[in-house]
This record gives structure tokens, sequence and C-alpha cells, in this order.
């Protein structure tokens, strides 16, 4: 299998990424600078997280124009498979490949800290080693992570089994409804802000994130 990571200026946890991806999971990936205009065959691309341009119009809003981005956005509707995280939760966000918004947490303030998250579907291709309703433990580190999306929205995704993650217990950035990872409607396209990278080796704290990079493999 063959994954390819898409790096921004600013872009820090790309190298995560690949470490996971090839060295613990054993794949081929190719690094892509924004700048490409276009794709390498591939299986999975991953936009990984950190603050691109330096978060300095809106997380993710300059990077929806970057050169790749068409790209990206017809790899996903030839039904590739786009994961997001974090900062790239943001861009897929902004670039209208997922529903809704992510605005700053409710308590105004960069959150680094350890989260539950509960499993809500184990029916897509990033989830489907995870058993239903499964409690897993992933690290979050975001200032603008508390999602947001009108009522007609959120009823839609709810109805569409579009919510995959929500946090468990606290609620650490006001996220509606506890939200935490969202897809699109035919499930290929998944962003998320915990981030399951830092969580694949047992050295790390556990292999919780692991399970996600196994399920899209």
């Amino acid at each position: 299998m063959k994954f390819g990571v898409v790096i921004f200026p600013g872009s820090n946890c790309d190298r995560d990424c690949v470490h996971v991806a090839q060295t613990v999971s054993g794949n081929k990936v190719e690094s892509l600078w924004h700048k490409e205009t276009s794709l390498p065959r591939l299986d999975c691309l991953i936009i990984p997280g950190g603050f691109s341009y330096g978060d300095y119009l809106r997380p993710g809003a300059i990077a929806h124009f970057s050169p790749i981005m068409p790209e990206v956005k017809a790899f996903a509707e030839r039904g590739g498979l786009v994961l997001g995280i974090c900062n790239g939760f943001q861009i897929l966000v902004e670039t209208g490949l997922l529903p809704g918004a992510l605005m700053r947490n409710v308590s105004l303030k960069f959150i680094c800290d350890r989260v539950t998250l509960e499993i809500e579907n184990n029916k897509l291709p990033f989830t489907c080693r995870y058993p239903a309703h499964s409690l897993v433990s992933m690290p979050i580190a975001h200032m603008e992570g508390n999602y947001f999306a009108d009522s007609e929205t959120l009823k839609r995704i709810e109805d569409n089994n579009q919510v995959v993650f929500r946090y468990h217990g606290d609620n650490p950035n006001g996220s509606l409804h506890s939200i935490a990872g969202v897809c699109n409607e035919k499930g290929n396209v998944l962003g998320m802000m915990p981030h399951p990278e830092r969580v694949a080796e047992t050295l790390l704290g556990g292999q919780d994130g692991r399970l996600l990079f196994e399920s899209i493999i």
C-alpha cells in the first residue's frame, strides 16, 4: 500500500505520519510538497497537523488555495482515502470536503492533553479494526478544535453516521455534541482533531492510534 503525506509551510506532524505509515506499518510513503500540481499513484492521502501558513488568516484557510488542493479534491472524488489530522481536519473543512467549521476552543487557550474517545462509527476504512463504541486514548494539541455546524448540518451528519469520534467524558474544546472527528457522506474522507500518529507505539504511551492505520491498510 502507498501513502502520500502533504506538506505545507508550517506543517510539523508530517514526519510523525511518515514514520508510522512507513516504519511502524511497513508501507511505502511519498512526501508531497504543497506546490505539486499532480499526484502519483496512491491509496491514501494524509493531511497532517501543524500550523499551515502559520494560521495567519484562519487555520487551513490559506492552505485551501495551495496548488495541490485541486488534486486532493479530485483524488477524494474518485474514492481515494483522505485523512486529515488536526490542522489537516481544518484544511479539509475549509476546502468543503468535510461539513462544519472549527472554531477557537471555548477556553480561548491552546490545549495540549490526552483525551478519551468513543468510536462512534467503526464501519469505515479508517476505523474497521476498532470494536464498535470502544474507548481509546489519544493526544490532542490545538487552539481551534471546537467543532461547529448549523442545526440542519448537524442533524444530517448525525443521521448519516458521519460522526466518527466523540470525546468521552470531558469535552476539552466545546465541540457540539462532543464531536472529535467526522467523515464525508461516502466515508472515504475523515477529519479528526486527536493525533493517532502520536500514539502508535507502546514507547509513546500506547497503540490506540495504530489501529487506525491498520484499518486503512
